[in-house]
């Protein structure tokens, strides 16, 4: 599968992705659809908190068919890590209530997808010690790197039912210049993720009127 280079660099994600996903709402029969991604248009309400900026949204008419958020990771894995996966457990809980409640419409589900950019280093790639002075951690966290956990993080997100899909991109600091990536599994990985907004996509556009079924 072509991957615009944007898409896997680092601090540029954005771009890249935007035009990925363009190309799929096209394709898979959407091609009216609405796409934004600007900061006043990508705020959808919430359920613990009254709104919430996405970094991308498309609609069909008045109606959500996806969510998505990019991020990136660059150096200080530590506290950064534990920042994003409370942050993607807390945007998705928070929109799916706010769903539950009406805050969206008596509408079908959106696609929600969350997509991890990070440096693919030494630091990023080594066994990390976890403390556990009153209970163990899961048997997968040991010794798992931060790499590792990104992946169990993604695969946790789709398994709890947080996320439609959710990706891992390992990306070396050289990726601006070469597009370089790679995934860690199946499920955490570019493939899935495209595969299964592409399938999202493609049902809503069987709901139009005229639509061949």
């Amino acid at each position: 599968m072509l991957v615009p280079r944007g898409a896997v660099t680092a601090g540029k994600n954005l771009d890249g992705f935007v035009a990925l996903i363009q190309s799929l709402v096209k394709a898979n029969g959407l091609a009216h659809a609405q796409i934004h991604v600007n900061k006043g248009l990508v705020v959808l309400p919430g359920y613990f908190r009254p709104t919430k900026q996405w970094d991308l949204l498309v609609l069909n008419g008045k109606r959500l068919v996806a969510a998505l958020e990019f991020k990136s990771q660059v150096g200080s894995f530590g506290n950064n890590y534990n920042n994003r996966t409370e942050e993607a457990i807390g945007t998705a809980h928070c929109l799916w209530t706010a769903y539950r409640d009406g805050a969206l419409g008596a509408e079908p589900q959106p696609f929600l997808g969350w997509l991890m950019v990070v440096e693919d280093t030494d630091a990023s790639r080594a066994p990390v010690r976890n403390d556990q002075p009153h209970f163990p951690v899961f048997p997968e966290f040991e010794g798992a790197s931060y790499l590792k956990r990104y992946d169990l993080l993604c695969q946790k997100l789709v398994k709890e039912k947080l996320y439609s899909a959710a990706a891992l991109l390992a990306t070396p600091s050289n990726a601006s210049s070469t597009g370089e990536y790679r995934s860690l599994s199946e499920l955490s990985g570019l493939d899935n993720f495209v595969t299964s907004f592409a399938g999202h996509v493609a049902v809503e556009a069987a709901r139009l009127p005229g639509a061949v079924r």
